[in-house]
């Protein structure tokens, strides 16, 4: 089939491109929803923070990008989405409303691994447009996942951190590689899901196997949104990224 990769430039929805490609599919566009500020919103459905680094994704995966600003909000909290004017969730139909009018699309790469809230919406609005939803990732082991996007030879760093046992000054920029061990021992100690499922860390994929570049990041600023003595919440914004073309 031919696919849209909903992506938010996390390891996630990055490694579920490869994914699709793997199980024979062709990925031939790419959709993304951003904030209207140029900082991090929060939202129940999308990933915001790496928001300035999706055009460099598009650019290293060589695919078209369409995007459009989240203007909703969760109105709808159920588990089981009914469509709703002004929802957040509005703003993903229309946006992959308008791939489906442009790209000969059949179905969208999605890259949720635990959030039955998130995988309930994102499949009411594939149903509504006739699309088939392709999250391959879906209920996975998370440790044995993220030793998959390892050994994949992703190199995704963490950009947001927001959790019990994870320091913004230690450990923002740091890849799953070199932060793995402190994942698990913060599972094993405070029950920390592994890829960041209960919204703990938020990544940027930099290189992929997908990639015909590798993202550089030149320069970013580094910003504390909470002081907490136990669990501060900060995260990257970026200023310079560059592209270097993989041999």
């Amino acid at each position: 089939m031919k696919v849209v990769g909903l992506i938010s430039g996390g390891k996630d929805s990055i490694f579920n491109l490869c994914k699709c490609v793997e199980a024979g599919h062709q990925v031939v566009a790419l959709a993304n929803l951003y904030p209207l500020t140029c900082g991090e919103e929060d939202s129940h459905m999308y990933q915001t923070v790496g928001h300035d680094a999706i055009e460099a994704v598009a650019k290293a995966l060589d695919l078209p990008l369409y995007r459009r600003p989240i203007r909703g909000v969760a109105k709808e909290k159920s588990l089981e989405y009914l469509q709703t004017d002004g929802d957040e969730v509005e703003d993903l139909y229309c946006l992959l409303e308008e791939v489906k009018g442009k790209e000969d699309i059949e179905a969208v790469s999605v890259g949720a691994i635990l959030s039955s809230y998130q995988n309930n919406r994102v499949e009411n609005v594939c149903d509504r447009l006739g699309l088939v939803p392709l999250a391959y990732l879906w209920k996975r082991d998370q440790d044995i996942l993220l030793q998959e996007m390892i050994d994949s030879g992703m190199n995704a760093i963490l950009i947001k951190v927001a959790a019990l046992g994870l320091d913004p000054v230690k450990h923002l920029g740091m890849n799953i590689c070199q932060v793995q061990p402190h994942l698990r021992l913060m599972a094993e100690k405070y029950g920390l899901n592994v890829c960041g499922e209960g919204g703990e860390y938020e990544t940027l994929a930099l290189d992929c196997p997908l990639y015909k570049h590798r993202i550089v990041v030149d320069e970013a600023e580094f910003v504390i949104h909470s002081q907490d003595p136990f669990a501060s919440v900060g995260y990257l914004r970026f200023k310079k990224l560059s592209l270097v073309e993989k041999l």
